[in-house]
């Protein structure tokens, strides 16, 4: 049993016990406020007494350039084109009389070149040899009956002098003979046609060439029977060809297009890249605007001519050989401007500006005004002044104003501003 005395004391010993605690605790508090106080100080200490640096503006980097002195000058436009070649001449023989093949000529295979007045093909002849000999016959009982009516018409008049009687006009005409004289007159007439008739049939027996031509098609071989509707060769003319070109309707005013037999037209370049390569090329000049333009595209069409197409001529015998069906490329001399700027494309910038480098070395962000677009050129009119720096050099953030300096040729960091000014940069 507890006494009283015992409860006294355990209560007592528990504040005793804790309080050692408390202050243990609360010590290692204030001793740890003490240190990062302390810590802090020492840092803001030294971050007051520490020497700062001055903020200091970068200098702008002039940048490299190449520029061209922009040349005011006379200038002709080009126009560029596309479209096929086509024969200027192209024939299908047929034969104008009935029979059998008997000749064909050695070189009459596709591709053969021949000459006007080559003989091709020759039908079997003998049987309008005999007609023409019977026509011959014809003619020559014609002729003998047209003198012996003659004869008999000059007996009737001395006989009707002697008399020297009266009578009506339409017996006159019966009495010397005439209807007679006429009936032998139109015999003979109609056996001299006859035997034109049969020599014609006989010289058409030989089928030639019309014209230079090399041969496309051949339709008949030796021994064939043929008739007046049937295929015998195709040819096509080679002394011309002509390639139909397609072009903007807005590009008309540019060319020169005859107007009647005997005007020159523009000349035109005819390229075809890869079968001759890029630096060859054939001549050709405009000879006709066709009368519509083209349905699907809506453009015009323009046909020009290129002479000896094949190269035949001694004088085109290291020329490229221009054949059908190609389809090609063209560059047509236009007409001349006076006093305007020549641009490369490359250098022409967005929304029709240029990039010129003033006086002070800046760049400047000009619009000019444009003539003319040519495949590789533009023409400015206006908006430039002779001999200002045209800037060639591809800048990647254009600002107007920024600092420039020329670059020294040779140099490596401006090897790709030379390759720019040699036409390798992008095209606007």
């Amino acid at each position: 049993m507890t006494t009283p005395r015992d409860s006294k004391t355990d209560v007592d010993s528990t504040p005793r016990r804790w309080l050692p605690r408390i202050l243990g605790g609360t010590l290692k508090v204030v001793l740890t406020l003490l240190l990062v106080g302390g810590a802090a100080a020492v840092y803001k200490h030294q971050m007051d007494t520490s020497p700062r640096a001055q903020r200091q503006t970068p200098a702008r980097q002039a940048r490299l350039v190449q520029v061209i002195a922009a040349q005011k000058g006379r200038h002709t436009t080009t126009v560029s084109a596309m479209g096929p070649v086509i024969p200027a001449q192209q024939v299908t023989l047929h034969p104008q009389v009935a029979g059998q093949i008997v000749e064909v000529c050695e070189t009459l295979l596709p591709g053969g070149l021949i000459e006007t007045g080559k003989k091709l093909i020759t039908i079997d002849p003998r049987d309008y040899e005999v007609q023409v000999r019977q026509q011959r016959g014809n003619v020559a009982r014609a002729v003998e009956n047209l003198k012996v009516e003659q004869g008999n018409q000059a007996i009737a008049r001395q006989e009707f002098a002697l008399l020297g009687e009266i009578i009506a006009e339409e017996d006159r005409e019966l009495v010397l003979r005439e209807p007679q004289l006429a009936s032998a007159q139109s015999a003979w007439e109609s056996a001299k046609a006859a035997l034109e008739k049969a020599e014609l049939d006989l010289a058409r027996c030989e089928i030639a060439a019309p014209f230079n031509a090399v041969i496309q098609d051949k339709h008949v071989d030796l021994g064939a029977t043929v008739s007046a509707g049937s295929q015998l060769v195709t040819l096509i003319g080679t002394d011309e060809a002509w390639v139909d070109l397609k072009v903007p309707i807005s590009q008309l005013r540019w060319i020169t297009i005859p107007r009647k037999d005997g005007d020159t037209g523009s000349s035109v370049r005819i390229y075809n890249t890869l079968a001759w390569g890029p630096e060859e090329f054939r001549m050709g000049r405009v000879v006709r605007l066709y009368g519509e333009i083209e349905a699907e595209g809506r453009m015009a069409r323009l046909l020009v001519a290129v002479d000896d197409p094949f190269c035949l001529k001694p004088a085109n015998q290291d020329q490229p050989k221009l054949l059908m069906g190609t389809f090609v490329q063209a560059e047509i001399e236009g007409r001349t401007l006076e006093s305007v700027y020549p641009i490369a494309r490359p250098h022409l910038r967005d929304n029709n500006t240029v990039w010129i480098m003033d006086a002070n070395d800046q760049l400047e962000i000009r619009p000019v005004q444009i003539v003319y677009r040519g495949p590789e050129k533009v023409f400015v009119s206006d908006g430039l002044e002779e001999n200002e720096r045209l800037i060639l050099t591809d800048i990647a953030a254009p600002v107007a104003g920024m600092p420039l300096r020329l670059g020294v040729p040779g140099a490596g960091d401006v090897q790709q501003e030379t390759a720019v000014a040699q036409g390798q940069g992008t095209q606007p």
